[in-house]
């Protein structure tokens, strides 16, 4: 049974909320609103959708990832890391199967947040997470080459190789205002002293000045106006998208990657979050949040939504304090659109591309590629693959093929550190409660030392090192002492090897193995079949088990510190006869006196 546990973060913090509080939230909702905007219509155009797509996103799914979310400071919307995918959704099935999508995308992450499968996200490897993202900044970069150039293309591709063959053949269509306006946009970007940004950030600054260049001056580049007739002054009314079971069949992959990204985005955005105010976000609460937000968007006209890292650490700068803030950031949006809608068609694409520009330069993980010659090679081959496959291919594809290497690369990695060595007197490693030194071992008897995790990436080291052997013993003891995990290839590989040898009237002895592995054994009733006066507790036991199936008598009895104690015996007399001579030294020089106390 599925326990449902649905408690926003918003309610803990109006347990202590206090005026302070909410004007500390209104100063950063009213900032982190600002700074959305223009993102939010760029996201929008870049995905192919119109510019009020993406603002109604940042208004419906940001108000309900920060009222039901699972963390205080997130700020949730439409993000960069969505652009090639419902650029590609769109081209292939059109807009209303992308709602479609969308809302499937947003029913997976409900399940996953509803099943407590938050956690499992960490599991996705690092260098899985970072090539992807490292792609998608190019992709980024390379759909924004049109608007940031003023090229006169009448139809983008939306895969990365054709996009580039039909920028390369019409580059010599370039305009010249557009390219100026784009260049001057992205240096007062960059320029903008960084201790202005945390009030007004320069994106914001770039968006005033282009619009109001283009306004007074006429200059002759495209604008929301002239590509999309402007934004609608309102939200629209809710609709529903109409459903077929052949649409819902094709667009599950897709929903299923934009549920993936939506989480990993999500839950990577979270915990930069926790550790900027030093706070625990519920991972579970949070998917579920984004599950509704991204079920909702899609029906009030919006695309698909997460946690927005960039804008989460504005409104920590600014100085948000809880999830109230999220919300003012969302009627922030609202009343700019209610307000100041009509002076949006003079916004010039050219401004928007100098935006995502930026966006793409700051999202991509450069340094990474200068430190892949330090990584391990497995590591570094998984980021290149994961890179070169969402550049080249597409998202899912580099996902799915990247999970898939870095764990055959892992299991290659474990089955590395397990080991199966023969061992006796000579070669023991084990401390004295479990060595063989000193221990009489019957003649035909062997033992074997398993070490690490004993599953199908490694089973067929045991098989290797039997082979080695001219002939099998009559008594084969397997030491798994050190074996924490087993699976049931391991549990068949054991399974063979008893049966071969029972064939052969030879036995199978299994030395004090760990917990995980004997539950395995017991649940499959391998236990019963070995028989269970065959599973040892300790190496005394199983030695004396042996000696019982060759029908030879009880080993005497031997002392395992023996030896120790011989050598220890040697030195205690050493150093008694050293210090009798000492005191004899002493007593001569000053007559009867002694060294008091030296005793050994």
């Amino acid at each position: 049974m599925i326990d449902i546990s649905f408690r926003p973060k918003l309610l803990d913090a109006f347990k202590n909320y206090s005026a302070q509080d909410l004007r500390a939230d209104l100063i950063a909702g009213l900032t982190v609103g600002i700074v959305a905007l223009p993102l939010a219509m760029a996201f929008a155009i870049a995905s192919g959708m119109p510019p009020q797509a993406g603002i109604f996103t940042a208004v419906i799914a940001g108000f309900i990832i920060s009222a039901l979310g699972g963390t205080k400071v997130c700020i949730g919307g439409p993000t960069g890391a969505f652009i090639i995918i419902l650029y590609g959704i769109l081209a292939k099935y059109g807009a209303e199967n992308l709602a479609i999508c969308t809302i499937m995308a947003g029913v997976i992450l409900l399940v996953m947040g509803l099943a407590r499968l938050g956690t499992m996200i960490k599991f996705i490897p690092f260098p899985v997470t970072m090539g992807f993202t490292s792609g998608i900044a190019v992709l980024i970069f390379s759909t924004q080459i049109k608007d940031f150039f003023g090229l006169k293309v009448d139809k983008m591709p939306s895969e990365f190789i054709e996009k580039m063959k039909v920028l390369l053949e019409h580059a010599n269509t370039f305009q010249w205002p557009t390219l100026a306006l784009a260049a001057a946009s992205f240096a007062v970007i960059k320029l903008w002293p960084k201790n202005w940004q945390r009030r007004v950030p320069g994106s914001i600054i770039a968006l005033v000045l282009g619009t109001a260049l283009v306004a007074l001056f006429q200059i002759p580049v495209e604008t929301i106006g002239s590509k999309f007739g402007g934004i609608p002054q309102g939200l629209p009314r809710l609709q529903f998208p109409a459903l077929s079971w052949e649409n819902i069949q094709h667009l599950f992959q897709p929903a299923l990657t934009i549920a993936l990204l939506a989480a990993i985005e999500s839950l990577l955005c979270a915990v930069v979050a926790d550790g900027m105010v030093d706070d625990r976000h519920d991972s579970n609460q949070e998917l579920m949040a984004q599950g509704l937000a991204n079920i909702i968007s899609p029906l009030f006209g919006g695309i698909a939504a997460t946690g927005a890292i960039a804008r989460t650490a504005t409104n920590v700068k600014s100085g948000g304090r809880s999830p109230m803030a999220g919300v003012i950031h969302a009627f922030t949006l609202l009343l700019m659109i209610l307000a100041a809608a009509p002076l949006a068609k003079f916004i010039p694409l050219a401004t928007l591309s100098a935006v995502l520009v930026n966006v793409a330069l700051h999202m991509g993980e450069w340094h990474n590629f200068g430190r892949l010659l330090k990584w391990p090679r497995s590591d570094a081959a998984v980021f290149l693959t994961a890179f070169g496959l969402t550049v080249i291919i597409d998202l899912t594809v580099a996902v799915e093929i990247g999970m898939v290497l870095a764990a055959i690369l892992f299991i290659k990695r474990v089955s590395e550190t397990s080991q199966i060595t023969a061992v006796d007197e000579t070669t023991e490693t084990e401390g004295s409660h479990h060595s063989l030194v000193g221990k009489s071992i019957p003649k035909g008897v062997m033992v074997y030392r398993m070490f690490g995790a004993f599953f199908f990436g490694a089973t067929d080291k045991l098989e290797s090192v039997l082979k080695r052997e001219k002939q099998e013993p009559d008594v084969l003891i397997l030491r798994m002492r050190k074996v924490l995990a087993m699976d049931a290839t391991g549990l068949n590989a054991l399974e063979d090897l008893f049966e071969r040898l029972q064939r052969k009237g030879k036995h199978l002895i299994l030395s004090a193995p760990h917990t995980q592995p004997l539950l395995v054994m017991d649940q499959a009733g391998f236990l019963e079949r070995i028989g269970k006066e065959n599973v040892c507790a300790h190496i005394d036991a199983s030695l004396a088990r042996a000696r019982q199936l060759l029908g030879l008598p009880p080993a005497p009895p031997c002392d395992p510190l023996h030896d120790e104690k011989q050598t220890l015996e040697a030195a205690r007399q050493e150093l008694a006869s050293a210090l009798d001579r000492t005191n004899k030294i002493l007593s001569q020089k000053n007559g009867s006196r002694r060294i008091p106390n030296l005793k050994v």
